[in-house]
């Protein structure tokens, strides 16, 4: 991938993140949440990493911004604009950020690069597949393409996501859902106020 376009989908993710902080109105942040998505999306392709870069667009862009613009729908936007900046939070959230700064700069400082490349790092798909097929689990088609040399990456990652982190996706679910269903109440619970 060429620099200048590194640098205008780096410039995009970012930009477009600082307008969901900045924003007034959440619909405005909502959909410059979508745009970063998008520009995060496309620098997950530019590494070559399709999948992701497609899962990006499709499950954040997609699904997930719809859901976030449903719950912006059932709040009262009025209320919420004509509030007053608190200044509190506005501190707090400097605070927060610093100390951010700080651990971001104290772990990159302490991180030594290899000399090593991603590309210098031979992958043997082969023996991996031998080794698969010798666990006995029950993926043919991922052992076949390990053995073939083809990096099954979608397949590995349905596997790692379903076997080891089944439980930890049913949890994000359930949050996503409690989430939902508790903005869904407390908007009826203020209207119920406001008569």
């Amino acid at each position: 991938m060429p620099a200048l376009l590194f640098y205008l989908f780096a410039l995009i993710t970012l930009g477009f993140g600082l307008m969901v902080v900045l924003a007034r109105n959440p619909v405005t942040s909502a959909l410059s949440l979508a745009m970063s998505f998008v520009g995060l999306a496309a620098l997950f392709i530019s590494l070559d990493a399709f999948f992701i870069g497609t899962i990006q667009i499709l499950v954040y862009a997609g699904a997930v911004m719809v859901l976030f613009l449903f719950i912006i729908m059932l709040l009262d936007i009025k209320a919420e604009s004509d509030r007053k900046t608190n200044v509190a939070a506005i501190v707090g959230a400097i605070v927060l950020g610093a100390v951010l700064a700080v651990q971001i700069a104290t772990v990159s400082a302490a991180h030594h690069q290899s000399d090593l490349s991603v590309n210098d790092a031979a992958l043997n798909l082969v023996a991996a597949g031998n080794q698969m097929a010798a666990t006995k689990t029950d993926l043919p088609t991922i052992s076949k393409d390990l053995k073939v040399g083809i990096l099954p990456d979608t397949k590995l990652m349905g596997l790692a996501l379903f076997q080891q982190y089944g439980f930890h996706l049913q949890v994000m679910g359930l949050l996503l859902m409690v989430g939902t269903v508790g903005v869904v109440v407390l908007s009826k619970r203020d209207k119920e106020v406001a008569r």
